[in-house]
């Protein structure tokens, strides 16, 4: 992961939100205000970037890429700004950059949520019902065929379709948070989840009558 700074964590910073801490580090760069991000932050955007990237090593430089950035960004930071869509739109700037550069798209896997879900989204329950072992269109398939199924459709989501439905399924992102991240209107985001939730049944839904023929 990112490489530490300075010294561990000062004893106090762990009661401080995020918010507060990176306003400390914009104003005094202070290494253990820096470290104590990292570790929050650590497992849970390395979870998301591997799963967007389809790539542990890729996730890796790219983890490492964005808390450069928040170093280097530092100063652009508003008070009063929450602190983790701003660092999610850093880390989805870097992996879509990172992806560019390689000449690759994303192998997402949405086989594993971080969260219990926010009752806000309605991602997780439509992705549920498609993979799920009930009477949904992919209900024929296998376990691991329904998953490469998954990911192969997601793959084929435009861009801005495929990163809404990421943030909102596996990183239980609230509409606010991702209209943040995106800097696009929650509207917007909310169709860009209807308009990637609805291309997916569509998939579904013909792959289903295609089995049939």
């Amino acid at each position: 992961m990112v490489k530490a700074l300075g010294s561990d964590s000062a004893e106090g910073l762990g009661q401080l939100s995020d918010e507060e801490l990176m306003a400390r580090y914009r104003d005094g760069g202070r290494a253990d205000v820096f470290n104590e991000l990292v570790h929050r932050y650590e497992r849970e955007l390395y979870r998301y970037l591997a799963r967007y990237l389809g790539d542990p090593s890729l996730a890796e430089d790219v983890f490492q890429n964005t808390f450069l950035q928040v170093h280097l960004k530092r100063g652009l930071f508003e008070s009063g700004r929450p602190f983790r869509p701003w660092l999610y739109a850093i880390a989805t700037h870097q992996a879509v950059d990172a992806l560019r550069k390689a000449g690759r798209h994303p192998t997402v896997s949405l086989d594993q949520r971080v969260g219990g879900g926010t009752g806000e989204s309605e991602a997780g329950q439509l992705v549920d019902l498609l993979v799920g072992e009930d009477d949904g269109p992919l209900s024929k398939l296998q376990e691991a065929e329904r998953q490469q199924w998954v990911r192969d459709s997601i793959a084929r989501l435009p861009e801005t379709l495929r990163q809404t439905l990421i943030l909102a399924y596996h990183q239980d992102l609230k509409y606010r948070e991702i209209a943040e991240i995106q800097k696009i209107p929650v509207g917007t985001v909310k169709s860009r989840l209807h308009a990637a939730l609805e291309k997916l049944q569509q998939m579904a839904r013909a792959g289903r009558r295609g089995g049939d023929e």
